[in-house]
């Protein structure tokens, strides 16, 4: 069935396509690769209605808030301390294509811990978010979840989106997000790009 169109108070929200998860690391997810030129066509297409938003890890465990100590505790091979440098940057072609104004941080799963954010969107009078990037059953999943809260209209592009783990990737895709039929729709990028308006 073909989306609804998609209204011009529309963002796309690229999550964590960075180096981080690209290179060989311990959070590798070699299914980035495979989305990525779909990710590119998304945001080259749309490119200002665009923002690329990135995980950012403490410099140490003890840095974290919480329970996050012990999140970094178990992962200390991708903190800030033991990170080789530049691995918090987006990919290429996506590096070029971000502006400083389009980027934004999270130290949180879900973009929405970021402070200001939700209001950063309200002042521009955003009500759709489109989605694409990684990990599905991770960031991708916490951010799509806030969204719906909030009350955001929210579509996922389902060939632009990658986890580490493809059963979970697809028990998300297929039995979880379909329960939100009424707050989210799942779509290809040619969909998202043909009922977007201009």
């Amino acid at each position: 069935m073909p989306l609804d169109p998609i209204p011009k108070s529309t963002l796309h929200l690229v999550i964590d396509m960075q180096r981080l998860f690209a290179d060989e690391t311990a959070w590798h997810t070699p299914a980035i690769r495979t989305i990525l030129p779909n990710v590119v066509r998304l945001s080259r297409e749309r490119l200002a209605e665009t923002l690329f938003v990135k995980f950012i890890v403490p410099q140490r465990a003890e840095d974290a808030k919480g329970r996050w100590k012990n999140y970094y505790r178990r992962w200390s091979m991708v903190t800030g301390e033991a990170l080789a440098p530049g691995m918090l940057d987006l990919v290429e072609p996506l590096a070029l294509l971000a502006g400083a104004d389009a980027q934004v941080e999270k130290e949180t799963f879900s973009v929405f811990g970021t402070p200001g954010f939700a209001e950063r969107l309200e002042s521009l009078g955003i009500d759709t978010l489109v989605f694409s990037g990684v990990e599905t059953d991770v960031c991708v999943h916490a951010s799509v979840l806030d969204a719906i809260d909030l009350g955001f209209r929210v579509i996922v592009a389902a060939d632009a989106v990658a986890s580490g783990n493809e059963t979970a990737h697809g028990m998300i895709l297929a039995h979880l997000l379909p329960r939100f039929a009424e707050q989210l729709e799942i779509a290809s990028t040619q969909a998202i790009l043909e009922a977007w308006e201009s």
